[in-house]
């Protein structure tokens, strides 16, 4: 019995996480879908064309929709509007629409992420210097912010009073008025985005055949001809990748537009929240659908891109690194100002509203310091007032949370990875398929678990119903588990396959050789999709601030908006800021915790 249950553990395994995915992701995201296009249970395209033929949504592109042979009428009149409005490329949110506002932001948004994460990733694959791999590590830290939070410290940053202002007042300058503009928006996007871009450009510039450039430079080229022939060939497909992946992650964008744009700035996902709180659901739904359609396509480009330079990628002698004090000597060498001038650019986006957020909340109205926010939150908890957001329960209900959201997203996401490096017909198609999460919103999963799950479902007559803390772990697992694989499953693909033959010849089972054998071999890629997991799940807001309506079940994300309140720089964002630094400290406790004690299971 336990080498037949071992033999088929691994199918199992792929059975029931396929189960989970169907009930708790492609099932309420169905429903969601079916409302795009049924109505009273018959098919209809109605709420989708309803969308897509109304210029709010759609800008200049609805004439498509509404009078196809008229389109090239519909753009000229739009081009004179353009060309005669004295703001020029300042569009009206009417001519390009939601959508469009939508993609313009993320375009944006891509641009200033190359730009900021190019620069990083030339220092880091060119010079050596002390803390360079410390460096290059903490480019990972982004993804375990939580949004919302990296929202307030801009809002603390830059605000009127904020830290950045402060400083410019010092020389005699400012204030400058950055809040609830597209300019600080696209910025935090930075934030998030351009560390991904240093982190793959930086990857591939360490892998550049040092051969082929040298026999470049033998043949005559300068410096700048073989850089710009050989190096930046190699260069481009990663550049490329990051780009598309970061147009994805920021045309989905939610809480950071949420708190630092608003409905002034909305993008899709802030107005499909909207509408959901509106109680809109056919027209939220329509809004996911094409939302979602968008994505998924985006994304299948960018894991059919990814797997083909992959496939194509080349190993040879990396370029070497120059010592960083010895290149750069001169104090007025232009690349040692060109260094300083990167550096304070990164401290002010990278490192400013962290700071600027603890600062805050240690620092009182006239600039003295105090512990009155901190007080605050206390007095939050010890308040019976009906409705008050207690921070002690949104703290346990985020660890929580976190401690399910692994129980859940571990295993499914080593079945998954498991999946994706058999050698066997289908098995790119399946992960594709498994990663589908990567490509659907959080709104979209919330507004799917909230219509099915939570509300209830009728089977057999019998209506099951989910409570809403078990929606948000499903939710948070679902978010999780494809960052489990991506940790996972590169590790496993550089594990040598004579030792899981070696296993199985000794008579080991495929899933006693990956117990075993694999797993302990990956540990740390293990440890790191664990701490990923849980990071994600306690910063989650999404779909959260749907599924946590009640008292009972918000966690830390969604306590710091609301202590948002008004979004000014008053008490309200003095609380924000408090809570801010608790989630912070509770999100980098956490995953230095995860280390820590993986760290005793690797090799």
């Amino acid at each position: 019995m336990r080498e037949r249950a071992e033999r088929f553990a691994v199918p199992l395994g792929l059975v029931t996480t396929v189960s989970v995915l169907i009930v708790v992701f492609y099932y309420p995201v169905g429903n969601v879908f079916a409302d795009a296009v049924s109505s009273d249970g018959r098919p209809t395209l109605a709420p989708i064309l309803d969308v897509l033929t109304d210029p709010f949504y759609t800008g200049i592109a609805h004439h498509i929709f509404t009078d196809p042979l008229g389109v090239p009428a519909g753009i000229i009149q739009w081009f004179l509007a353009v060309e005669l409005s004295p703001s020029g490329l300042d569009l009206p949110p009417t001519s390009i629409g939601l959508f469009g506002f939508t993609a313009y932001q993320a375009a944006l948004s891509t641009v200033a992420s190359v730009a900021l994460g190019l620069p990083g990733a030339y220092l880091l694959s060119r010079y050596e210097f002390p803390g360079r791999h410390t460096i290059r590590s903490l480019t990972i830290l982004p993804f375990v912010l939580p949004g919302i939070m990296v929202a307030v410290g801009f809002l603390a940053m830059f605000g009127r009073n904020g830290l950045f202002n402060d400083v410019l007042a010092v020389v005699g300058l400012g204030p400058v008025e950055a809040l609830f503009t597209l300019e600080i928006v696209v910025v935090a996007h930075a934030f998030y985005n351009a560390p991904l871009v240093t982190r793959l450009v930086t990857t591939a510039w360490e892998s550049v055949d040092r051969r082929q450039v040298e026999t470049a430079r033998s043949m005559g080229a300068t410096p700048f001809r073989a850089f710009r022939d050989v190096v930046v060939p190699q260069l481009l497909p990663s550049l490329l990748t990051a780009s598309l992946l970061t147009f994805v992650f920021t045309f989905m964008t939610f809480p950071i537009v949420l708190a630092l744009g608003g409905l002034q700035l909305a993008t899709v996902e802030v107005w499909l929240y909207a509408r959901v709180q509106n109680l809109e659901l056919t027209e939220a739904a329509a809004l996911g659908t094409i939302e979602t359609v968008i994505s998924l396509g985006l994304t299948y480009l960018y894991l059919r891109y990814e797997a083909r330079q992959v496939a194509t990628g080349r190993a040879g002698p990396s370029l070497a690194r120059r010592q960083l004090v010895d290149g750069v000597r001169s104090l007025r060498d232009p690349r040692r100002l060109a260094i300083a001038a990167y550096g304070v650019v990164v401290l002010v986006v990278f490192v400013g509203p962290l700071l600027s957020m603890v600062v805050e909340s240690v620092t009182g109205p006239g600039g003295e310091f105090t512990f009155e926010y901190y007080r605050f939150l206390l007095a939050q908890q010890t308040s019976s007032a009906i409705g008050t957001t207690r921070p002690l329960p949104a703290i346990v209900n985020s660890l929580l949370f976190g401690v399910g959201t692994l129980v859940l997203a571990l295993p499914m996401g080593i079945v998954v990875a498991v999946v994706a490096n058999r050698d066997v017909t289908g098995s790119r198609g399946a992960e594709a398929v498994l990663s589908a999460p990567l490509a659907v919103s959080g709104i979209v999963v919330g507004l799917g678990l909230l219509q099915t799950l939570v509300f209830g479902t009728v089977l057999f007559d019998y209506r099951i119903t989910v409570l809403g803390p078990s929606a948000i772990v499903f939710a948070h697992a679902v978010a999780a588990y494809p960052f489990v694989t991506r940790n996972v499953a590169p590790a496993l693909g550089g594990l040598d396959p004579r030792l899981v033959d070696a296993a199985r010849s000794l008579g080991a089972s495929r899933f006693r050789s990956l117990l075993d054998v694999e797993l302990p071999l990956v540990a740390s890629g293990v440890v790191a999709g664990a701490a990923f997991a849980f990071a994600i799940s306690v910063g989650e807001f999404d779909s959260t601030v749907l599924l946590a309506e009640g008292v009972d079940s918000y966690t830390m994300p969604v306590a710091l908006e609301r202590y948002i309140g008004n979004r000014s720089l008053g008490p309200s964002l003095g609380a924000a800021t408090a809570m801010g630094t608790v989630l912070l400290g509770v999100t980098a406790g956490s995953f230095v915790v995860i280390d820590r004690v993986g760290g005793r299971w690797q090799p």
